[in-house]
């Protein structure tokens, strides 16, 4: 993943471009560069590692221009080096362009262009695009002259190009052949295109444009838009025109800010009872038990008719996933499986139109989730996307949405993501429940009260901050850590050794509480961090057997020398006794105690990261969200 960003209007074009580049990061860091246009030349500028590096030879090295392109980069084909880093160019600077995703026909296209005198100097496939884009400018239409080539346009160029890739692109393209414009297309990742008072932007996401405009429309995958200083065309690949419905993005710019936090991430952690106050919003109703979902194209009777439900996701959201399997069997009675994305279309899935596939992904561009909802799609499944970017490919694909209103999220280690998408999932599934007539609307009310109630449970929460801080103190210099749980906590014990592995970089593993004894139990040794979730529920019967089982697993590790971190619930005496630390949470309904449980450990992972020296926002060799394979 890489972040693009294009300016054309009356403003400085550069500060617009580091300033958008800036709010881009989080898409990747390895290296980033701009290039701007004026009376006719272009000039470049691009540096390895992160954006203080290009703003500083910016600083030494000034540019300016009427109009320009910007990228910061994860590298994907070659090394993150400045060689590599975008934007890209042909052998004589006359095409200047920046890309995001993959082309997977590079290698075949830069031999015949290789052959055609073309002279690479790059090891990036991006190049590869740039030179045919100039072939194609430099094609003279037939029977024509030499003076023809200036009738050759920018975008028919690009849509020459374009025809012959393979793989996955969103690409902004400027040239000094064609002044005066910047063409963007789509085919995969994200285009976002910004409407401001005689400006316009693209952009790879919302936040890189958002203080200039807040109107805005995404690009459809096959689309193309030319910006002008005169305002914006959009057609299809074929050169047809095609109309987008303009979008107001009503979160506050000052959400992509860090507010007075030390990091992105601490930030997002904060965040988290507004991302779930707002992900119910006008959706539910504790007094009659009713939950609403106005963003769907499947009727109640298609619902009412789905055997089975698939799960696709990735990372953070595949653990969400998992927790929201246990929700929907339990409230909906619905046999569901979960998948990892990356997995799934490979093993052609056994779904059908009896099948409902759910696609979780918070930035609704996750290349193996995106693909997943296009397998099942294809095998006649109905789809349903849980994101959290309005206009994304996802639930632009899906057939109903349900969009999570966390807000932008800066930090590459998702946090506030979670919590929002366990929301979502847990309304659905009482949704689906009454549907179904396996849940009473007397029940439903209850379950959606205790929802009401988690924003402010998740405040006190956060306000035991110090004894988290205080516990990575004792345990950050430990190489290992084990997380446990049973039942809705096992998902939320992985997503805790997940944030461990990413913003800490030590090894954490992760196992249902039951499933020591089968093998895990031999890495414990003395002194290793295990921390268990042990919650319960005192009025559920089930809880409470869950809950005695993983006294006896606390007990078994603590027998081997174990160093035992516990979460417990409110009136907990034997847990709190036998454990070396234990952090109490408020009471709440198994299903969502979910939701309050990964909180502690987000802000465990975040202080032994710090401590550790870490770059918690921006861990190395990831990137925020992964689009492509």
């Amino acid at each position: 993943m890489s972040g693009i960003i294009g300016y054309i209007g009356n403003k400085r074009v550069v500060p617009v471009l580091l300033e958008g580049l800036r709010r881009l990061q989080y898409r990747g860091y390895d290296s980033a560069g701009i290039a701007v246009i004026k009376d006719g030349k272009a000039e470049i500028r691009r540096k390895q590692g992160k954006l203080q590096m290009l703003e500083e030879a910016v600083r030494l090295s000034p540019l300016d221009g009427s109009y320009g392109i910007g990228h910061t980069r994860w590298a994907t084909h070659g090394a993150p080096t400045e060689e590599n880093a975008h934007p890209h160019r042909d052998c004589h600077g006359e095409v200047i362009l920046v890309h995001n995703g993959i082309i997977e026909n590079y290698e075949e296209l830069k031999l015949e262009l290789t052959k055609e005198q073309h002279r690479f100097s790059t090891e990036t496939d991006t190049e590869v695009i740039a030179h045919l884009i100039e072939k194609y400018l430099d094609d003279t239409p037939s029977g024509g002259s030499q003076s023809a080539l200036k009738s050759v346009r920018l975008e028919d160029a690009v849509r020459a190009a374009i025809a012959r890739l393979k793989g996955a692109f969103a690409l902004a393209i400027i040239s000094t052949r064609d002044p005066g414009k910047i063409v963007a297309v789509r085919q995969g990742p994200p285009a976002v295109i910004g409407l401001g008072k005689e400006e316009y932007f693209v952009a790879s996401d919302v936040p890189a444009i958002v203080y200039h405009t807040r109107n805005v429309f995404f690009l459809a995958d096959g689309h193309m838009a030319v910006l002008t200083p005169e305002g914006v065309k959009v057609t299809d690949f074929n050169g047809n025109p095609v109309s987008r419905r303009v979008q107001h993005i009503s979160w506050d710019p000052i959400l992509a800010e860090k507010g007075g936090f030390r990091h992105f991430m601490l930030k997002e952690i904060y965040e988290q009872p507004r991302a779930v106050r707002d992900t119910m919003l006008g959706r539910v109703s504790p007094e009659t038990g009713q939950v609403t979902l106005d963003e769907m194209e499947i009727t109640e009777e298609e619902f009412r008719a789905f055997r089975d439900i698939e799960i696709v996701a990735a990372g953070t959201s595949r653990h969400a996933g998992l927790a929201g399997q246990v929700m929907i069997e339990r409230l909906a009675r619905v046999p569901v499986e979960v998948d990892y994305a990356s997995e799934f279309r490979y093993r052609d899935p056994l779904v059908d139109q009896n099948t409902l596939t759910i696609v979780i992904t918070q930035s609704g561009e996750t290349a193996d989730a995106v693909a997943g909802q296009r397998e099942a799609q294809a095998k006649g499944s109905r789809t349903l996307a849980i994101c959290n970017a309005l206009g994304s490919l996802a639930p632009f694909e899906a057939n109903g949405a349900i969009y999570t209103h966390a807000g932008p999220e800066i930090a590459v280690g998702s946090t506030k993501t979670f919590a929002a998408q366990l929301t979502a999932l847990f309304m659905f599934a009482c949704y689906f429940g009454q549907l179904r007539g396996s849940l009473r609307a007397s029940e439903a009310g209850k379950l959606l009260a205790g929802l009401t109630a988690i924003p402010r449970q998740l405040e006190t929460v956060l306000q035991l901050d110090d004894e988290f801080e205080a516990l990575a103190r004792r345990y950050y210099r430990s190489a290992d850590f084990l997380f446990l749980g049973r039942g809705v906590h096992f998902p939320v014990a992985l997503e805790g050794a997940l944030k461990m592995k990413k913003v800490s970089y030590i090894h954490a593993e992760a196992y249902p509480a039951g499933e020591m004894k089968h093998g895990p139990s031999a890495l414990i040794a003395d002194g290793l961090p295990v921390v268990v979730i042990a919650t319960c529920d005192w009025e559920s019967p089930e809880s409470r057997v869950r809950y005695d089982r993983t006294i006896t697993n606390i007990k078994e590790a603590k027998a081997r020398g174990a160093s035992i971190l516990a979460l417990v619930s409110q009136g907990d005496k034997a847990v709190t006794e036998m454990a070396d630390h234990s952090i109490t949470l408020p009471a709440t309904h198994e299903l969502l105690s979910a939701i309050l449980e990964v909180a502690p450990l987000q802000l465990l992972a975040y202080h032994i990261g710090v401590l550790r020296g870490c770059d918690v926002d921006q861990p190395r060799n990831l990137a925020k969200s992964v689009t492509v394979e």
